[in-house]
């Protein structure tokens, strides 16, 4: 059996540490996934629905990358894209969901929840993080569209989260660079801040470095040509022109590769 750390999660054997810096990928498929442990992830955050910001995987895709990957696998808890203001219908679904990737292999969690008025929904999530326990859990990139960060991050660190991802509320983790410094500095190992949104082998090393983070998360994804011999090019299906039916997005072993080693050559 694994022993458990509060923060971390699962400890011993791969942990996938950098010199000191854990490289989470974000992936929402198989090939993914195993690309992201091949390249040298620390720790998976299984979603769907990148394209949408990551939504709850199914469970059959747990359970298949389970089978795949021996890194810990976090799992997105997001019943639809669009905002962050949950129904009381869709708390039900969060909570399932919850139940059933405990069930399945799930080794942290991915969640967030927010009031119409732009602050964390501290009843909301402290009933879903007694659901989780004993798994970690992140707050998500929810963080970056509450209307007071600071305060934000303080009430995650009250009522419990191990972890919160952020751009530091702007488009990119890099523009948002000094607030996340100043909330790393405030932390002060509270509560871990996890860099993410944007990030490339261009600019990891200025994040890292600038932040004072131990950890970051990033998508590392590129085009694969679909397989497909046969393509009517006068149908669209998918909701976004820049991923057409004869593409798909996958975790590139290249890229992950090189943001870990950018990772590890940082002193």
């Amino acid at each position: 059996m694994r022993k458990w750390d509060r923060k971390r999660g699962p400890v011993g054997g791969c942990e996938g540490m950098a010199s000191g810096f854990l490289m989470e990928v974000c992936v929402d498929s198989v090939e993914s996934a195993i690309n992201a442990e091949r390249g040298g992830a620390g720790r998976l955050e299984l979603c769907a629905n990148l394209m949408e910001g990551g939504t709850t995987p199914s469970i059959g895709l747990l359970q298949v990358v389970k089978q795949c990957i021996a890194v810990p696998i976090f799992v997105m808890i997001r019943p639809r894209g669009g905002d962050f203001l949950y129904s009381d219908r869709e708390t039900e679904v969060m909570k399932a969901d919850i139940q059933l990737a405990k069930q399945y292999g799930a080794d942290g969690l991915v969640f967030g929840a927010l009031t119409e008025n732009g602050y964390v929904d501290t009843e909301l999530c402290t009933a879903l993080l007694a659901a989780s326990r004993p798994l970690p859990v992140t707050f998500h990139r929810a963080f970056d569209m509450v209307c007071d960060p600071v305060t934000a991050m303080e009430t995650l660190i009250s009522i419990g989260f191990e972890r919160v991802l952020t751009s530091g509320c702007d488009s990119s983790a890099l523009e948002g660079l000094p607030l996340i410094k100043r909330l790393i500095e405030q932390a002060k190992g509270r509560i871990i801040i996890v860099p993410g949104g944007g990030i490339t082998e261009r600019n990891l090393q200025r994040i890292l470095e600038g932040s004072g983070a131990a950890e970051f998360h990033c998508s590392a994804r590129s085009a694969k040509d679909s397989g497909m011999k046969f393509r009517n090019s006068s149908v669209k299906m998918g909701a976004s022109l820049s991923t057409p039916e004869h593409s798909v997005m996958v975790a590139d072993v290249t890229k992950v590769r090189t943001l870990n080693a950018i990772a590890k050559n940082i002193l």
